[in-house]
Parts: structure tokens; sequence; C-alpha cells
């Protein structure tokens, strides 16, 4: 029998749904959540994971990071964290004299952004022009960030103290945002009577390359979208609109969508289809990836998102052709 977690039997494994089965056995029971992640990827996006501490949102990171072959910088957000902190400065060279670029930890392909909401708006304000160009600004100076690039961020749910709400433009940003959620009571036994993930994770190689992971990346954008599936996007962005024209009694108000969200659902749609081992998008494609591209930009309520229930009510009276 392979041991799934014996490295050197990964090179006979290349398969996307190999690739999820085998991050399933250590990230146990959360086979969704892992794919969700890597569609996630593959469509070059970047990705929040909200959900209360000890479920496993930084292990999810590390072990996609160690996975994919992506070098990964973790920064840990705290209040008083300054933009300078992540993105680098400019530093005088009193040898030299002149003024030398300090790069910063954004300097990486994966970043984990952890407990992003615990920064105070101005630090969080400094992942926007890298999540959106690819590039950052350093006093006059603009500089490329590697390829591929992507950010993870996770953040405690709002209500905890000590936390900054995300602004919408910030959020937008997000391509994806998901939750873990608790283990099932077995998988939860194995987590107690096991090996910590995390020396699991310290020990693998890893099953992709990041140049594999970029061309992948390349091959989901080939994945045909048909008119009748672009209009059924359309369909879902009017109805967004059409709701956010009135308040829920819940309390808690519905924000219509943009044309930049729909572009998020055609190219998550893509990279979930590819992972299917498809090459063109079927409405399940948009139905599976659609609640997570769109919950973070149509809901929230003060400080917490809400109502995912009501989105799936939208969704589920749109008729698809």
């Amino acid at each position: 029998m392979t041991n799934i977690f014996d490295s050197k039997n990964l090179s006979s494994k290349k398969s996307l749904q190999d690739y999820i089965n085998f991050c399933s056995d250590i990230f146990l029971g959360k086979e969704k959540v892992i794919k969700l992640a890597l569609t996630c990827i593959l469509a070059k996006g970047h990705l929040l994971i909200e959900d209360i501490p000890g479920v496993g949102k930084t292990t999810l990171v590390n072990l996609l990071a160690k996975t994919l072959g992506l070098p990964m910088n973790r920064i840990q957000l705290t209040s008083d964290l300054l933009p300078s902190d992540i993105l680098g400065s400019m530093i005088y060279n009193s040898q030299e004299g002149h003024f030398v670029v300090f790069k910063g930890p954004i300097f990486s392909n994966l970043i984990l952004a952890d407990e992003l909401n615990r920064a105070t708006p101005k630090t969080q304000s400094a992942f926007l022009q890298a999540m959106e160009e690819r590039k950052i600004s350093i006093d006059d100076k603009t500089f490329d960030l590697p390829e591929p690039f992507l950010v993870f961020a996770t953040q405690n749910p709002k209500h905890l103290i000590g936390t900054f709400l995300l602004p919408e433009s910030q959020l937008d940003r997000f391509l994806m945002r998901i939750e873990i959620g608790f283990p099932e009571e077995r998988y939860e036994m194995e987590l107690l009577n096991g090996k910590r993930r995390k020396d699991i994770i310290d020990e693998l190689d890893s099953f992709y390359t990041a140049d594999q992971v970029i061309e992948m990346q390349k091959d989901v954008e080939n994945v045909f979208v048909s008119n009748a599936i672009i209009s059924y996007v359309e369909r879902i962005l009017h109805a967004s609109r059409k709701a956010s024209q009135r308040e829920s009694d819940q309390g808690y108000e519905l924000s219509g969508l943009s044309p930049r969200a729909g572009m998020a659902i055609v190219d998550a749609a893509k990279a979930y289809a590819f992972i299917e081992n498809r090459k063109l998008v079927l409405p399940e494609d948009v139905q599976a990836i659609v609640l997570e591209v769109i919950s973070h930009r149509m809901i929230y309520q003060n400080s917490r998102y809400l109502g995912k229930n009501i989105i799936k009510e939208m969704i589920d009276s749109i008729e698809v052709n």
C-alpha cells in the first residue's frame, strides 16, 4: 500500500484530481475547500479565508504552497504594522552616497497575509496595488512582482476584539472568499490522535512546480466559454442589482455586482472546468463557485458577512438555458 505521506511517491501522480485527493488526505475531510482554493490559484486570483482561529486556515495555505512549489512569505498583520513593513522602502547607503531599495516580504509568489483584518486600514491598503496590478511602488520606483503572484489572506470573524473592517475596494480584490468550518467527528478524532499537520507538511516535496502552475494558469485561459454561459452570468449580475434595490427585513443590505464581479465568475468557472478535465464551461461550473465569488461582494452587516442563503435563493431562481 502506498504511503500518501511519502513524497517520493508523488512523481507518478500528476492529475489535478490526484492532487486534490492527496491534499485531502492531509487536510482531512476538506476536499471541497481544497478544490475551491485550487480553483482560485489556477484563475490567478487572490483568496480570502475567513473563519475562527484554530480550524486550519494557515495550515491550508502552507499545504498549498509546499505542494505547488510556490515560495511563500508569511506576513503576520498587527495593528502596529506599517505599509513599508510590507512593501519595502528606500534606505540611504552612506558608504555609496545614494538610496537603495529594500524590498519587503510582498516580493514572493504566494503571500500569506495572516489575520489581515487586524491591520489598520492604512496598512491594509498597502496590498491594493499589488493585488490589482501585480506591481508595487516604492517612492518613485515601480517594481514587478514575481509570477505567479497570489495573496491568500486569513481573517478572523469581525466580531472579535481588535479587528478592522476591510473596505469594499479591498474585498473586491479577492476573487473568492471561503470558510473552512469544523471537521467531522471522525476526522477530528484522527487529528487528535495523529501527527501534527505542520510536521507532515514540512516533510513533503512539491507535487507540482511553480512553472507547471503557470502553464496550468495559461491552459485555463483557453477554456471555452459559450455565449449561453455569458448570458447566464449576465442574468446573475442583473439579479444582484435588482435585489440590491430592496433592503432585507433582517437588517443587512445587498450590493449589486459590478462587471468585474462578472469577469471573476467567468474566470473561476473556467478554472473549475479545467480541474474537472473539461475544455468548456458548463452551468454547473458556474454554480459550483458562484457563492464563493460573490458573497463577499454582495452582503455585509456592520462587520459581519451574512446572508449566503439569500444569495443561494437568488441563484436558484435564475433560469439556466
